[in-house]
């Protein structure tokens, strides 16, 4: 099992999880699963999430992946919450998916993405340290002889309180292993909160800081070599043929082996005469029928998709083509947004050794059990004769999560190479232009007013791919990708914040050869300018403020509108700005939670700046506070990366940029001040990494109209000349 210092050897889950010391590990039932696992003495285990070491450390299981974002913490201060434990001396492990799955899935979904990982898992992590405790407490009550409501736990310690006697957790653990987990135990009332809410202290920094930590790119095993891949450009080709006697007695070469039908991968001693070496080799592909493909003829694609006859409807109300041909005054436009790559600091890789008993993995991964069952089809070996370890990633963003490509291929190289580790690590150039991209996507929007400037009509067309269809079509509602609709929906994580008295939402689904994927914050990124940066259209036209044209249609939505107000009120929206200052406002419900913004830009000539930016999120419950800010100013960097940078064009194809100097991101002295307001209202989970992501870009927009008067509708900004600075 991988564990934060990578101690990766060849010992079984169980004895792994104890090291230190016969400890105790605790666990739950559905959907933990049944079964007993023996600690390192042959104690049983009782939960999969705690282990407590008689030096009073405290292990926490985390199953979800750690990639910058802050969720290794998060659980962990639940888990630590519920238990009562110190949590100076609390660390975290990965339990692997292979003994997950042995064990019935004892840690449920170990899939990160979607802003999922503490949404999703927070009551059954908390109820692992809610269980410990109990046990904890009762194995110090059997040893005095004590009823257990005599006894309190705080801080790792146990006390009975009529005597004062007191007891660590260490010192209990062997005996509360061998008790029966209690059937059912309450959770905490929020109110009671003292490890939740608080802005602790990331478990991962001094790693990261003094560069102890160990990212998959980074990982070396006894004997291994070193490769790397190059697949068929266009996607669809294959490889035709190659030339490895051309290479074969360059240095360090070991291997030249094709890789399924569409890839060729050079192995050597190093991985840079495995690079070397293969941009020295000639490859023939068989490019397919994609390779005239174009940007220009994709655009085309969708374009027909926006007055199509036929389209996929995800909301409709009243006749919104009798309100429209009715209206006083017709708004129109149409937008559209590019494909996107991940780009993570952290090219694609995976490191794997194959025998006909076993086969194992490496990997850094948003979902272990996507990279289990990877490995598993490549391997042709069953269950019980794989495993994965999972490594923190140097950036994940969606491209790590339901994607595996780069697992199959380390895994069929390997094979070819049996006995041997091998760690496959794409060039940043593969990475590029094979990469899952943000989808693309056209939108048509068309509203109508009233005499009065009220909002009467709105017809959203979306005329672009669906994610669904390529990646988990079994997913896909009588042909109709809903996640397409993110952030326009009717009910739901992505509900739309608005009361339209007549309202089609509609999507013509044209998908094209480019694979696309999750990319951070996935498909609210365009839904929030198209729809936001209209609302503004739609003001503007109404001759109405644009505040005060939103809060007319969100009467019905006060979450929406309360997150909305605050940005409004701290940014001083309605109050005059300072000279040259113009502001623009945006918000959406994104993944189970409200989130706004305001920003304020200045603009002189073709170039931006934008000086400051309100962001204001209601995630329900704030875990770590600290960590919400940064993940709103890291999503601040990726979407507005995006709107005024970034972009990926098909020629002859292929995806055009091939790396960081075709596919720029923002520098630090053109990152705007972030004002974060947390309110979290209580009662429900939202998610924090992903929702703030797409706010900040539609925001942006509206502030340059206002100081410009010119409506940018097509992306990225610096197609138009116009730079951030």
């Amino acid at each position: 099992m991988i564990t934060r210092d990578l101690k990766i050897g060849r010992r079984s889950f169980v004895i792994g999880s104890a090291a230190a010391g016969a400890g105790l590990a605790l666990g739950l039932k559905i959907p933990f699963g049944a079964g007993v696992v023996r600690a390192q003495d042959g104690s049983p285990e009782i939960n999969a999430w705690i282990v407590v070491r008689p030096d009073d450390t405290v292990v926490i299981r985390i199953a979800r992946s750690e990639m910058g974002q802050g969720t290794l913490t998060g659980l962990a201060q639940m888990a630590a919450e519920e238990l009562e434990c110190d949590w100076s001396k609390v660390t975290t492990e990965y339990p692997t998916p292979g003994q997950s799955v042995a064990r019935k899935r004892v840690w449920g979904n170990f899939s990160t993405g979607g802003s999922r990982g503490i949404r999703e898992s927070n009551e059954y992590v908390r109820k692992g340290g809610a269980s410990a405790r109990v046990m904890l407490v009762q194995a110090a009550a059997d040893g005095w002889k004590v009823p257990a409501s005599e006894c309190s736990a705080a801080n790792s310690v146990i006390t009975h309180k009529p005597t004062g006697r007191t007891t660590t957790y260490g010192k209990v653990a062997e005996a509360a292993a061998k008790l029966t987990p209690p059937a059912d135990v309450p959770l905490k009332d929020p109110k009671e909160w003292k490890i939740i809410g608080k802005s602790v202290k990331r478990l991962d920094t001094i790693d990261k800081v003094t560069g102890a930590q160990v990212y998959g790119a980074d990982l070396k095993l006894p004997g291994m070599l070193n490769a790397t891949i190059k697949e068929c450009p266009v996607f669809g080709g294959k490889v035709k043929s190659f030339e490895a006697d051309k290479i074969k007695s360059m240095p360090g070469v070991r291997h030249v082996v094709k890789v399924g039908e569409t890839a060729v991968a050079v192995v050597a001693d190093t991985w840079w005469q495995a690079k070397t070496a293969l941009d020295a080799l000639p490859i023939a592909w068989d490019e397919g029928p994609n390779a005239k493909v174009t940007s220009a003829s994709i655009a085309e694609t969708l374009k027909s998709g926006l007055d199509a006859d036929q389209a996929f409807v995800r909301t409709q109300v009243g006749d919104v083509k009798a309100a429209i041909a009715g209206a006083a005054k017709k708004v129109e436009a149409v937008y559209a947004y590019p494909f996107l790559n991940h780009a993570p600091m952290e090219p694609m890789n995976a490191t794997a050794k194959y025998t006909a008993d076993k086969c194992e993995v490496w990997v850094p991964t948003q979902n272990g059990e996507a990279a289990f069952a990877a490995t598993l089809a490549a391997s042709g070996l069953p269950a019980e004769k794989c495993e994965v370890y999972k490594i923190n990633l140097g950036g994940g963003f969606g491209r790590r999560g339901a994607f595996h490509d780069y697992v199959t291929q380390a895994v069929l190289i390997a094979k070819q190479v049996p006995g041997t580790p091998v760690k496959l690590l794409w060039t940043r150039e593969e990475d590029m232009v094979q990469g899952r991209y943000h989808p693309v996507m056209q939108a048509k929007l068309t509203g109508g007013l009233d005499a009065s400037g009220n909002l009467v009509g709105l017809h959203l067309r979306l005329s672009g791919q669906s994610i669904l269809a390529a990646v988990f079509p079994q997913n896909l509602q009588d042909g109709r990708d809903n996640a397409t609709f993110q952030g326009l929906d009717p009910s739901g994580d992505f509900t739309l914040g608005y009361t339209v008295p007549n309202l089609l939402i509609d999507h013509a689904m044209r998908n094209t050869h480019v694979p696309p994927g999750f990319w951070r914050g996935v498909n609210i990124n365009q839904n929030a300018i198209f729809l936001e940066c209209f609302m503004d259209e739609l003001a503007k036209a109404a001759g109405q403020d644009a505040l005060e044209f939103r809060r007319k249609l969100m009467t019905k939505h006060p979450k929406h509108l309360a997150v909305l107000n605050a940005v409004a009120d701290r940014a001083g929206w309605g109050k005059p700005a300072p000279q040259g200052v113009h502001r623009g406002l945006a918000h959406m419900m994104a993944f189970g939670s409200y989130v706004a913004a305001c920003a304020e830009v200045s603009v002189t000539g073709d170039k931006v700046k934008v000086r400051r930016i309100v962001c204001a999120t209601d995630p329900g419950h704030a875990v770590n506070p600290a960590q919400i800010e940064r993940q709103i100013a890291g999503s601040f960097v990726y979407g507005l990366s995006a709107v005024f940078m970034e972009e990926c064009t098909v020629k002859d194809g292929r995806i055009e940029q091939t790396n960081f100097n075709s596919f720029d991101s923002m520098r630090i002295a053109q990152m705007p001040k972030v004002e974060s307001i947390i309110m979290p209202s209580g009662g429900f989970w939202g998610g924090v990494g992903e929702p703030t992501i797409c706010v900040a870009a539609p925001a942006v927009l509206n502030a340059y109209f206002n100081a410009t008067g010119k409506r940018i509708r097509t992306f990225p900004l610096k197609n138009h000349g116009i730079q951030m600075v």
